[in-house]
């Protein structure tokens, strides 16, 4: 992606954020010199901020997610059963924009729809080695109530809905009918090493510097 392109894309995305009442903390409009001086903060080290992604593809229209993450802990809490063991962000996806087949090892998810169209999720159960089971259904919470979908099924969440997904389930998602403000709450956050895709693709986009950052990404800290 071209630096230009996100540039573009991170005000349009904090002007549709803003649409819903949703507001981005103080660090959101960090200057990139004034971020670069935080490096000793947990704004670095528990890499919270902007996140503007095609998945290494160069075609965001089509295969793409924009993500800010507000507050996360740390792995290591994890590790000792106690502490800051939650992360949150706010995301949004564009009408029928892809964010590909995919799983965690760690980290269980609530994916809300926060306004605009409807959420789709496709949803495959994995095989005892993680695999994607292409045979067997799916059972996920949808506010708390259980539904079951075939192989490969969709669940569509309306605005307000939210949907629950624990480690080795397989999701892609997409909004229909407009585009999408996606929130999350999880376990703790680490995009590094506990995104596994179906296919073999990147998570972070590779970015041509064509202009200036106009905020930093958490790929550039």
């Amino acid at each position: 992606m071209k630096r230009s392109e996100i540039n573009r894309l991170l005000l349009e995305g904090d002007s549709f954020i803003k649409s819903f009442g949703f507001h981005l903390p103080p660090f959101a409009y960090y200057s990139p010199e004034i971020m670069r001086t935080k490096t000793d903060t947990e704004i670095y080290s528990r890499r919270l901020g902007w996140d503007i992604t095609d998945y290494g593809a160069g075609n965001f229209d089509e295969m793409g997610l924009f993500l800010f993450t507000t507050r996360n802990g740390a792995v290591t809490d994890l590790v000792a059963g106690q502490g800051m063991l939650y992360a949150e962000k706010i995301m949004i996806t564009r009408q029928n924009q892809l964010s590909p087949m995919h799983r965690h090892n760690v980290k269980a998810e609530d994916i809300i729809n926060r306004g605009g169209g409807d959420l789709v999720i496709k949803l495959f159960a994995p095989n005892q080695d993680l695999t994607i089971d292409h045979e067997s259904k799916v059972s996920v919470p949808v506010d708390g109530e259980i539904q079951t979908v075939d192989a490969g099924g969709h669940i569509r969440l309306k605005v307000g809905q939210s949907i629950t997904l624990m480690p080795g389930v397989w999701h892609a998602f997409w909004a229909e009918n407009n585009d999408c403000l996606v929130g999350e709450v999880s376990t703790v956050n680490d995009d590094l090493t506990d995104n596994v895709f179906e296919e073999p693709i990147g998570r972070f986009a590779d970015i041509a510097e064509d202009e200036p950052p106009v905020h930093l990404l958490v790929s550039d800290y």
